[in-house]
């Protein structure tokens, strides 16, 4: 069933707060990064601004409105937005699609460490376009550093709220912010109207050329920050849905356009201030506003910085979430803390993005140095976007000449801005750049390590085995290890058997129980359903349970198992198992153990060195991102844990030992 959410007030607000925080504070940075990169505000003509304004217009036409509103928001798989999103669309369609699909996720991660960063630390510096606060921070960044850290720290640890109740608290604050950026943009274009030539993108195209910017094509790495949040839209449909983003991005574009261009009209009128020459890190949006009402603009700049980063981490939920579901990365808790499953919450993912994000400001310790590694990685993301765009019309909707166009057009146009972010490479664009690494070689040993487990992994045919359970259950001369003997099943064909479940009871230290439970858990797309299914081949020992569980219910397997056996008990399926010794009492159900079975790679294997070393790779990941045991309620249950070789040795010796006669 399609994720669909219409229209209403309620999630205008929501979308506001949490889509367009990071492109709704671009406005703080992208003009003062344009001025730095050509020398300040004294080295520029009114054709430099005019036309950089164009650059900027066109920009966020372009890539936000044109390629993600109109284009890349058709491509939802069942309401959900994201690069991996728009893979799940055409994996079909060749098997090399899924290199853009890590590298653009991977990109899109390390970018979430640090859009929140350099979105915080900017609005903080702020301060001191006040007097008494100037004063207050000193010469020295470690005030700055420490009150970023804090913040930072306040807004992961409201994250398991959930997104929805964020928005609605964020949502008046950006609505204020929005409005706060037009009408300031507003009034300074009424000094300066000539600004309003910059919509024609003629003027865009001669200042890239013109002599006047000393930056040349490497302008469009400044110019490139006024639409980074852009991605965010894509991957954050599923939690507003599509409708509100379509609604709320007109108005949301408008403020952001007036305040560019008011911006423009200050600093054309403020060319020949000589006191402007001396300001460090002169930052137009602020100075542009009169004394008294700069203490507002950085409060609420400050507020709107910390939503900022609210479109990136709600985005790294839904990346993280939609890549687990490709097997591109480790199973991880998630929680559902409202009723609509698209908001969703990744404690281990949401302690990651706080301890990089950490880290990210006490090494770069200034929003100018964060600004120099800003936006390269995402240049990566739109790119590979683009990339799976085209096959996606062209494959999927058969429509191969808008896939080339947009192939041509989207594809020139990010490689251009991708060119032209290389150059803040050596300026700290080399940090997102390893992160994207390091997120991508995690990706890439997750999914070889799944397709060596898929491709050495043994399913038998289960009911060429039942009569063999049966023996056993039969069997008194076997001790019985547990009244119900209980596993986890990933398979979800009822007539198909992991081989090394039956070799646990069977073959390693044969079990013995009173019932014999496989269990496969299914989360639903609705909230509350909670219901299973079950197949007992005909006997009352053996039973395959799929447990159907709505994504807000708890996934307690124990809880629910004893509810089960309650039932089967009283419809006569299931015998009772008297429970003669019990503090409680006697009792018809049972004891449990819960068997979990953990593959490995033992030595002298035909594995490859490098395949033997991914697999390893891998195991050591899962162990590192959780247990089933917890989230499944059963590390409080009598568990028993089986390390079981995925291969069982490599070839065999040659010859045959003998016997040596004393």
């Amino acid at each position: 069933m399609k994720n669909r959410k219409g229209f209403r007030f309620g999630l205008f607000l929501v979308t506001i707060g949490i889509v367009y925080g990071d492109i709704g504070t671009s406005p703080m940075y992208v003009m003062k990064s344009i001025l730095e990169g050509n020398g300040g505000i004294q080295e520029v003509d009114r054709q430099f601004i005019i036309g950089s304004l164009s650059l900027v217009i066109w920009t966020i036409t372009l890539l936000t409105t044109v390629k993600y509103v109109l284009i890349a928001m058709k491509a939802d798989n069942h309401g959900e937005g994201g690069i991996f999103s728009l893979y799940s669309l055409v994996k079909n369609c060749g098997k090399w699609l899924i290199v853009p699909a890590m590298l653009g996720g991977a990109a899109l991660l390390a970018d979430g460490v640090l859009t929140p960063a350099v979105t915080v630390t900017t609005a903080v510096e702020g301060l001191r376009s006040i007097s008494a606060m100037d004063r207050f921070l000193g010469t020295g960044q470690w005030k700055v550093v420490l009150i970023t850290l804090i913040i930072i720290t306040a807004l992961f640890s409201v994250q398991h709220s959930g997104t929805s109740r964020i928005g609605k608290a964020f949502g008046p604050v950006m609505l204020l912010w929005f409005s706060f950026l037009g009408i300031t943009g507003a009034a300074h274009i009424l000094t300066v109207p000539a600004v309003l030539k910059a919509f024609n993108p003629i003027y865009a195209v001669q200042v890239l050329l013109s002599p006047a910017n000393k930056l040349g094509f490497m302008i469009l790495g400044s110019v490139f920050l006024a639409t980074t949040g852009a991605e965010a839209l894509y991957s954050d449909m599923g939690h507003v849905g599509k409708e509100n983003i379509y609604f709320s991005w007109p108005f949301v574009k408008l403020c952001l356009i007036l305040n560019y261009l008011g911006q423009g009209a200050w600093i054309i009128r403020n060319q020949a201030e000589t006191g402007l020459y001396r300001i460090a890190d002169l930052n137009p949006f602020f100075l542009m506003l009169a004394p008294a009402m700069r203490p507002f603009a950085v409060v609420l700049g400050a507020a709107a910085a910390v939503i900022a980063s609210q479109a990136l981490i709600t985005g790294s939920y839904t990346l993280v979430s939609e890549a687990i579901l490709l097997d591109l990365l480790p199973h991880l808790e998630i929680r559902y803390p409202s009723t609509t499953k698209g908001q969703l919450y990744i404690g281990t993912v949401n302690m990651v993005l706080w301890i990089g994000c950490s880290l990210v400001v006490l090494y770069f310790r200034s929003g100018a140095r964060m600004e120099s590694a800003y936006g390269l990685a995402i240049t990566v993301t739109m790119l590979m976007t683009t990339l799976l765009l085209a096959v996606y019309l062209s494959a999927v909707k058969k429509k191969r000449l808008i896939a080339l166009l947009v192939l041509a057009v989207f594809g020139v146009i990010e490689s251009i801005f991708f060119i032209s972010s290389l150059g803040k490479f050596m300026h700290g664009g080399y940090v997102t750049v390893i992160l994207t690494l390091l997120l991508l070689v995690l990706m890439l040993i997750w999914y070889r390590g799944t397709q060596l487990e898929k491709k050495y992994s043994t399913h038998l045919r289960f009911r060429d085995h039942v009569d063999s359970l049966v023996a056993l259950n039969r069997d008194t001369e076997v001790p019985l290890l547990a009244n119900n003997l209980v596993y986890l099943d990933g398979e979800t064909d009822r007539e198909l058997i992991d081989r090394d479940i039956l070799y646990s009871i069977l073959d390693k230290d044969t079990k013995r129980a009173q019932a014999y439970w496989f269990v496969n858990v299914h989360v639903l797309n609705d909230p509350y359903t909670l219901n299973y299914e079950l197949e007992t081949y005909g006997t009352d020992c053996i039973f395959r349970i799929r447990l159907n569980l709505g994504f807000k219910c708890s996934q307690r397997v124990n809880v629910y198992l004893r509810q089960i056996v309650q039932d089967l008990q009283a419809r006569g399926e299931l015998p009772a198992q008297n429970k003669k010794y019990s503090i409680y009492g006697e009792s018809s159900i049972g004891t449990f153990k819960f068997c979990m079975i953990r593959k490995s790679v033992t030595t002298k294997t035909e594995l490859s060195g490098l395949d033997e070393l991914i697999l390893n790779a891998k195991y050591s990941i899962r162990k590192s991102a959780g247990s089933k045991e917890k989230w499944y309620g059963l590390d409080t249950s009598s568990l028993i844990m089986e390390n079981v070789p995925l291969l069982t040795g490599g070839a065999a010796p040659e010859g045959r030992i003998t016997r040596k006669e004393s």
